[in-house]
């Protein structure tokens, strides 16, 4: 008989300590652990694991192989976002966050603190400052949560459940918000219209069972939202929340949702001086005004200034901690655990090191070049912009004659991946800080040629089609 194997690593693999744990908690076997995890979504059979490695350099020798099948947007002309992008990350906020007392504290409390809390206080005030609010959470683990977040906080100051999508959401955003959510809101999607969000119909939907409406902007193919103050005067009518969802990288140009009637608004700081690093270190905020029935609906730690035992002496921690479920544990409207708070703490010093003046410029660079990438495109014959709307950093295309997923194979040959196909003709392209104006007019000339070929090789096959096919009159015959 076989011996069972006993994992020298893994603490608790021997079948008796195993034996000791099921009988101390009552179970027959490790099973029933997971009988609410459907039938269809087991295994049922070991993991299809390689043989073990006899030696940690040949596993070190095995890992550098896999990793060097991965190529960087530094090694090759990337058009890609759909969510991450590649912007560029000043050398200072790699050096700061990589300072002990803010890589290795990412929780704990006042009294070992070396400066973390005084750091994501001098983020949120910035965030503050830049999205036109006036209170911003410690990150949470991504955009997707965040939005989900402001929609489940929607949910329970009005005691409502649905909630009008205006804007076109990320395909993979809108299914972690609904799997976040589906339990006590109801997405309901309202189309858009060359690209934005058709206000006429979502007014003609709201009513008073509406939570929120969720507006995206840019929206997922980049497009900048201009009717958010009708959407937010049509709601607020009904006593819905207006739930944005946005990327704060433009709003040192841009009018912020704030100032146009939002009442949450949430994203992600992955572009401010977060590197893309395979999918990007993402981080979730949420911005509110200084209102008390929407800082308390809020699960995330906030923190701020503190008084000291010494007058005129002050200090930085928590406030308002007993909304949290660190307070309340099982009570809380919210579960909260491990922030992303290095990156907030990324993105106070990318922040803090532009300032207005460079958020600004920035702003107004990504607009112009994501115009240029525009027009360079438009004018290639066989593409057309996919829609009318003012676009910020992404927009589609579409392909005559090729298909979206045929361009990126053939570019991606010659070292450019071109963007995200979202269609059988639809590419969906981004610029940003780090593309040039080069590296536009080389995307364009190699979209040129490529659909250039492709039309010839099809006129080919047509002629060649033509004369294989047999003449009326020889069939009459």
């Amino acid at each position: 008989m076989t011996e069972p194997f006993i994992h020298p690593y893994i603490p608790n693999s021997a079948p008796a300590v195993k034996a000791q744990m099921l009988a101390a908690v009552g179970a027959e076997s490790v099973d029933e652990f997971y009988a609410d995890v459907p039938d269809d979504l087991r295994l049922h059979r070991p993991l299809d694991l390689p043989a073990a490695l006899p030696a940690e350099q040949d596993l070190a020798r095995h890992v550098r192989g896999i990793l060097g099948r991965n190529r960087s947007t530094d090694e090759r002309l990337s058009f890609l976002g759909a969510g991450t992008y590649n912007h560029y990350v000043p050398a200072v906020v790699d050096e700061v966050i990589g300072r002990s007392e803010f890589l290795t504290a990412y929780a704990g409390e006042p009294y070992e603190d070396h400066g973390r809390f005084q750091a994501l206080f001098e983020y949120q005030s910035l965030m503050a400052e830049l999205l036109a609010m006036d209170v911003v959470n410690v990150p949470t683990y991504d955009g997707f949560q965040a939005t989900a977040t402001g929609l489940t906080m929607a949910g329970r100051m009005t005691g409502r459940r649905r909630v009008l999508v205006a804007s076109d959401v990320l395909p993979a955003k809108y299914s972690k918000v609904h799997d976040y959510v589906r339990h006590h809101i109801d997405l309901e999607l309202v189309p858009t219209v060359d690209g934005v969000a058709d206000a006429a119909t979502v007014v003609s939907r709201l009513g008073d069972d509406v939570a929120a409406v969720w507006v995206e902007t840019p929206s997922c193919t980049g497009a900048v939202e201009t009717g958010v103050r009708a959407l937010a005067d049509a709601a607020h009518a009904v006593g819905a929340v207006v739930v944005v969802g946005t990327d704060p990288i433009g709003y040192g140009v841009l009018t912020p949702p704030a100032l146009h009637g939002a009442d949450i608004v949430t994203g992600d700081i992955q572009s401010l001086g977060l590197h893309q690093w395979y999918g990007g270190a993402h981080g979730g905020f949420i911005a509110v005004h200084d209102d008390p029935r929407f800082v308390m609906e809020m699960p995330s730690r906030l923190f701020g200034l503190a008084t000291t035992d010494v007058e005129g002496e002050y200090g930085f921690g928590d406030v308002a901690y007993e909304r949290t479920s660190f307070a309340l544990r099982e009570e809380g409207k919210e579960w909260v655990g491990t922030a992303a708070a290095l990156w907030g703490i990324a993105a106070g010093v990318y922040l803090s090191l532009m300032g207005p003046q460079g958020m600004a410029e920035l702003g107004e660079l990504l607009l112009a070049r994501t115009r240029y990438a525009q027009q360079a495109l438009a004018a290639v014959p066989g593409v057309a912009l996919g829609d009318g709307a003012l676009h910020l950093r992404e927009f589609t295309v579409e392909l005559t004659g090729a298909t979206a997923s045929g361009l990126v194979t053939a570019l991606r040959a010659e070292g450019i991946e071109p963007g995200v196909p979202v269609g059988t003709h639809t590419l969906l392209v981004c610029v940003t800080d780090a593309t040039s104006q080069a590296d536009i007019d080389r995307l364009a000339s190699a979209v040129a040629r490529h659909l250039s070929s492709t039309t010839e090789s099809t006129l080919q096959e047509q002629k060649l089609n033509a004369c294989d096919a047999p003449s009326e009159r020889s069939e009459s015959k």
